[in-house]
């Protein structure tokens, strides 16, 4: 079996496989796309593969749509050279259930993929025609939190930002420069409305995108670059929207023994690769099976109608009730502390940290004692269920292959949230004081011991990529394992640092916790252990 068009001239072939197969006419949902789109997504990654495209398919499937998406990579173009276009843009997704049952689908509903290159003529010119075109209902993105930033860490605009904040629409280099522009042609087209909808795992993501792109049509604006109405129209809600989302779908590296369980089905050509880029992608996605998708029903333009897939479609308030209810509280913070301490450790898999008894003890601890206390129920979703659901079925999933090096991935940037917005909510209460939180401050301490890239046993490590890497280390360079300190001269840098956690750790009455802690921390081999042991 090949993954490409052919399949629909081999589908009991596919079938006899135990693969479930698209029931629609591609060819022509193709034709419908290309000509009067409705979905444009920009991040070419697995979750989108995985999940929102699957979506889509179940639209299609049922009737309910008769358009396809078309995929944009805005930041590693090796994704769409090596995986999509080789493949017919077709690929493979493979649910991985508790019990060790998979299920296959074939997901053809993504019908063109392009790069946001400016350099490759055709494909921009093609990005241009599709924003300018009055039929685009909404354009998504998952392009991990950092694809939002502007600036560094000392609040400077990138490189590439600044020349195109100066330059103006022409021919930008940044991706929000480059989406900035695209949605220049669609308003000087005919101000024609357009959802711009993140679904990216950071607080409040619609606004994050908001503020990325009305930062260019402002200065754009203000420099004489861009018609003056422009800024307006990216403000004004009836025109261009940003609604808030939650998404929720653990979708790691494509796993060596799903390549082989597919290889062993007689599919052919199904490499695993990793680019220039490093990352790790193949023409399937390996997953879980629960997922979750809650939006802000704020489509100026209209929208699928995938509420008929799953999708729950309600006010901001709630998005932001159920957004930090999981990014807060339920399941991001238990990932982020599985992911430091699971490093030290020397864990691979996460579903084997959930065998350990002091690291199950302290997810348990930081969701159930030190999250729910301050989590507000969205009415949707009950959190207690939510969070049960996470440590007794998701993390300890021995089918689901994540590891904690690929979720240790810029930590520095989800910390603020993962954990920050629980300090911040019980600053706000009368009854709590964040001075008495034990675990948090825990987890706080770990990620200092961990840029210390020395494990607990003492063998280096090399730690996962994070924009503030060398910053970090900087900072910790000259504490050794088995060191007795002080170290507050050299960490009282970071631990002020709001950018990282949320809020500045001497107000929240926390740093010289987070200090006692990092001191047993680094006392030397095995202190990692004997420190979640003493406290779990």
């Amino acid at each position: 079996m090949v993954l490409n068009n052919s399949y629909s001239l081999n589908r009991s072939e596919w079938e006899k496989a135990g693969y479930e197969l698209p029931r629609f006419n591609r060819d022509k949902v193709r034709e419908n796309t290309m000509k009067n789109p409705v979905w444009l997504h920009f991040g070419a990654g697995n979750i989108f593969r995985g999940f929102p495209a699957v979506l889509q398919q179940k639209l299609l499937d049922e009737g309910k749509s008769d358009r396809g998406i078309i995929v944009c990579e805005g930041y590693d173009y090796e994704i769409i050279d090596r995986i999509y276009k080789p493949y017919d843009n077709l690929s493979i997704l493979v649910v991985l259930k508790p019990d060790g049952n998979m299920r296959k689908k074939l997901v053809a509903s993504v019908v063109e993929s392009l790069t946001a290159d400016t350099c490759a003529s055709e494909s921009w010119q093609t990005l241009k025609e599709i924003f300018k075109n009055p039929s685009l209902q909404m354009v998504s993105f998952t392009i991990t939190e950092k694809g939002y930033g502007l600036t560094n860490a000392k609040g400077e605009y990138y490189d590439d930002v600044s020349c195109d904040l100066q330059n103006g629409p022409e021919n930008p280099k940044s991706f929000i420069g480059k989406l900035t522009a695209l949605c220049y042609e669609r308003y000087i087209s005919g101000k024609y409305p357009i959802a711009l909808v993140s679904m990216d795992n950071c607080s409040h993501n619609g606004t994050k995108l908001f503020q990325a792109v009305d930062t260019f049509a402002r200065e754009w604006v203000e420099r004489g670059l861009a018609d003056k109405g422009f800024a307006e129209y990216i403000e004004n809600p009836g025109s261009v929207s940003f609604p808030w989302t939650m998404i929720d779908k653990i979708t790691p590296r494509p796993d060596p023994g799903v390549k082989d369980m597919l290889e062993n089905d007689g599919l052919v050509n199904c490499d695993i690769i990793t680019t220039e880029k490093n990352t790790y992608i193949a023409p399937f996605v390996n997953a879980e099976e629960p997922q979750y998708l809650v939006v802000e029903d704020l489509f100026p333009n209209g929208r699928p109608p995938l509420e008929d897939a799953g999708v729950i479609f309600t006010d901001r308030d709630t998005v932001d009730k159920v957004e930090k209810m999981k990014v807060c509280t339920c399941l991001n913070p238990l990932h982020t502390t599985l992911a430091v301490f699971g490093c030290l450790l020397g864990y691979k898999a996460i579903y084997e940290e959930m065998k350990d008894e002091q690291l199950k003890a302290l997810v348990e601890k930081i969701g159930f004692v030190e999250g729910l206390p301050v989590v507000i129920n969205p009415g949707i979703i009950n959190p207690e269920d939510f969070i049960k659901e996470v440590i007794e079925v998701r993390l300890p999933n021995p089918y689901v292959p994540d590891t904690p090096q690929r979720i240790a991935t810029d930590t520095s940037q989800k910390l603020s949230v993962r954990f920050g917005e629980t300090i911040k909510a019980y600053a706000k209460r009368n009854d709590l004081n964040p001075a008495d939180l034990v675990y948090i401050p825990l987890v706080f301490a770990g990620w200092l011991r961990y840029l210390l890239a020395v494990d607990d046993y003492g063998n280096a490590f090399v730690p996962s990529p994070d924009p503030m890497m060398d910053h970090l280390r900087g900072i910790v360079n000259g504490i050794s394992l088995g060191d007795s300190g002080p170290f507050e001269d050299k960490l009282k840098p970071v631990l002020t640092d709001e950018t990282i956690f949320g809020v500045n750790l001497y107000d929240a009455g926390l740093a010289g916790k987070v200090l006692d802690y990092f001191k047993e921390l680094v006392r030397g081999k095995g202190a990692v252990r004997e420190t979640l042991k003493k406290y779990l």
